[in-house]
């Protein structure tokens, strides 16, 4: 069976979550299952080790969850990329709209390095709105998008399209 299909199979829908009308996708399932999570990460890294990746940037906190080992998988650094007010070092911040609401992320400030190339890691693509508040982070401390990748990619609301202007290499393992 392919990947796509096991995940397909395993995440769950939770109807009206967090707020009515919204049908939530949730990864939690995967992580109930090893042999399937060690397969993501496997997956993965196969798929970007030649891709000359210097840091991953994780959105949290499902992005910390396939990002960090990713990021260990490849041989380099994970960025932690939070909500306001979780970071203990200096930080710069990014305001956005999301799909239910607003909100505002941080990084630490020393986090990336000048002209390190960076893939922005999630659990999923919506409406790119925290994505492409990563990207904005990560550019304004002198990194370059090297991509994005998701576990899932909600289609229909063409998250992607407000990505393309970072990259064109956005990823998911499965699409709704």
């Amino acid at each position: 069976m392919l990947l796509e299909d096991k995940l397909k199979n395993i995440i769950r829908d939770v109807p009206d979550f967090p707020k009515p009308g919204i049908l939530f996708k949730d990864i939690s399932t995967i992580m109930l299952d090893p042999e399937l999570s060690q397969e993501v990460i496997t997956h993965l890294a196969r798929n970007y080790k030649n891709q000359n990746i210097d840091a991953i940037a994780g959105i949290e906190s499902r992005g910390f969850l396939f990002g960090y080992p990713l990021a260990i998988a490849l041989k380099v650094p994970f960025i932690l990329i939070r909500k306001k007010g979780k970071l203990p070092y200096k930080k710069i911040s990014y305001s956005y709209d999301l799909e239910y609401g607003s909100a505002e992320i941080e990084m630490h400030e020393d986090a990336v390095v000048g002209g390190q190339n960076v893939l922005i890691h999630d659990d999923l693509l919506a409406t790119g709105g925290s994505a492409a508040a990563a990207a904005e982070l990560v550019k304004r401390c002198g990194g370059s998008i090297v991509g994005f990748n998701f576990l899932v990619n909600l289609s229909f609301l063409r998250g992607d399209e407000k990505l393309k202007i970072y990259s064109n290499n956005i990823v998911n393992l499965v699409s709704y």
